[in-house]
């Protein structure tokens, strides 16, 4: 092996003479060659150097732009709106409306005959939510009162309610619909309400009645918040009626006061009734097609002592239609059967009740037109 490569290398460096000289030029003597030797195990070995020095040439990237760019505004526009604070995100949903609905209808010189007349109805509702985690706590107060002139007779009152709701929830997990929930509503009015036209004996006032709901259960609420389903199996349920004149008759089911003979009163009549029953209640949303929502309210409640499986009814059913911004129409009707809410009764000269009266259905229906703004 070594006597190979010793003889592959003389014959390479004569090779290596020739280039050069054909490289140079026939006229022109060759660059010398150092040549070097070694010995590697007694074999001589010639080694051939050849060194070249290159100048570097730097050329700059074509991807480099060394022009001054211009800058121009002309193209550019200004903010339409102004930079938005930043702020702490927060667990609570609000939500505030106000709306004003108005009906009139005005006749001059009319043959078919009518009375002028204007109705009016103002609301607010108040809503609260606070969602984290597995906790949810929905809130909402509404505040509705409406009014109603015509010609030749006193103002009369068309609608009267304060609501009050409150529901606490708290789930296993955050996959899961099913809520163990405590639930609060209150419900009373404004003020006092009449058989019209007689205007001297109210038959309802503020707390009077007042009803408050307390109980546990639990929820079965839906993710878009649209649906929610509330079944308590102890639920109490307070009536009050603050007017003694209203709890001395036994309005709302109250124990009526214990007369003499002559009418006068011995035992004033209670201002309070407690029950204990189930309650369901059912809030449902849904959009029958743009800018229009139904809505719809039901409370089902049945007390275990007094009166188990008669069925105390509230359903309230409302079509939202939205005209534009600040626009929308109304249409709503209410159902209520109260077996605690008696009519058609009967009384004597004294005070004494001859018939205690039955309860009704009763009904409302409302169509309305006017303004919504929500803040």
């Amino acid at each position: 092996m070594k006597r190979i490569l010793s003889q592959s290398i003389k014959f390479i460096a004569p090779l290596l003479l020739l280039v050069s000289y054909w490289s140079f030029g026939q006229d022109t003597i060759p660059a010398p060659i150092l040549v070097d030797s070694m010995v590697v195990d007694s074999v001589v070995i010639d080694t051939i150097v050849i060194r070249r020095t290159v100048d570097k040439i730097y050329s700059p990237r074509k991807d480099v732009n060394l022009k001054i760019p211009n800058i121009d505004f002309s193209k550019t526009k200004t903010l339409q709106k102004g930079f938005s604070r930043f702020r702490v995100p927060s667990f609570w949903e609000t939500e505030n409306s106000f709306g004003i609905n108005v009906s009139e209808v005005a006749f001059v010189n009319w043959n078919a005959g009518g009375d002028n007349a204007v109705s009016g109805l103002g609301f607010l509702k108040f809503a609260r939510k606070y969602k984290f985690s597995n906790f949810q706590w929905d809130n909402n107060l509404e505040l509705r009162y409406g009014l109603n002139a015509q010609d030749g007779r006193k103002l009369r009152k068309t609608e009267d309610v304060i609501r009050l709701s409150s529901n606490l929830g708290f789930r296993k997990d955050t996959i899961s619909n099913w809520f163990y929930s405590v639930q609060l509503n209150f419900n009373t009015q404004f003020s006092n309400g009449y058989k019209y036209p007689d205007r001297d004996t109210p038959i309802s006032r503020f707390m009077a009645p007042g009803y408050l709901l307390f109980g546990a259960g639990t929820s079965f609420i839906t993710k878009d918040q649209k649906f929610n389903l509330y079944l308590s199996p102890l639920t109490q349920k307070s009536t009050f009626v603050l007017d003694q004149d209203l709890a001395d008759n036994g309005a709302f089911g109250v124990n009526e006061a214990i007369l003499d003979v002559d009418g006068n009163i011995l035992t004033p009549g209670e201002n309070h009734l407690l029950e204990i029953g189930i309650l369901i209640t059912n809030n449902f949303n849904y959009n029958v097609a743009e800018n229009i929502e139904l809505k719809s309210r039901l409370n089902l409640y049945t007390d275990y002592i007094k009166s188990f499986g008669n069925i105390d009814v509230d359903w309230e059913l409302n079509l939202n239609m939205k005209v534009n911004k600040f626009i929308s129409t109304s249409l709503g009707t209410q159902m209520i059967y109260d077996d605690d809410i008696l009519f058609d009764i009967v009384k004597n000269d004294n005070g004494t009740i001859l018939n205690p009266g039955i309860p009704k259905i009763q009904f409302k229906q409302i169509l309305a037109v006017g303004i919504l703004y929500g803040f």
